[in-house]
């Protein structure tokens, strides 16, 4: 199974966002691929509102990046924290495929 990058944001309305990235994840599985989204592992743990710890989830996330196959980004706006993911995944060769925040692919 390949793992893909679940890219969507998370600053915000924190509880909203984590719910629609799980279901992001969800869609993810359904397409046989295990979702990687760190964002929302990591608020659990790290306050985003606080910017050294938002600093270290940005970059915990970036090195779990380099390990997955894709990159799938969720939703109708690309964020701050977003448009860094897709930087890096870029300089990386690694593909990008957009999603509308209802999951379905849009051309890029």
């Amino acid at each position: 199974m390949k793992f893909i990058y679940i890219c969507s944001a998370l600053k915000g309305d924190l509880e909203r966002n984590i719910r629609k990235a799980n279901g992001y994840c969800r869609f993810a599985v359904k397409h046989s691929v295990v979702p990687i989204a760190p964002h929302t592992m990591f608020a659990g743990f790290l306050d985003d509102t606080i910017p050294e710890e938002r600093e270290i989830g940005l970059a915990m996330g970036l090195a779990l990046l380099k390990y997955c196959s894709e990159v799938w980004a969720f939703g109708n706006r690309i964020s701050e924290g977003m448009m860094a993911e897709l930087e890096v995944a870029k300089e990386l060769n690694i593909p990008i495929r957009y999603f509308t925040d209802k999951c379905e692919e849009v051309a890029n």
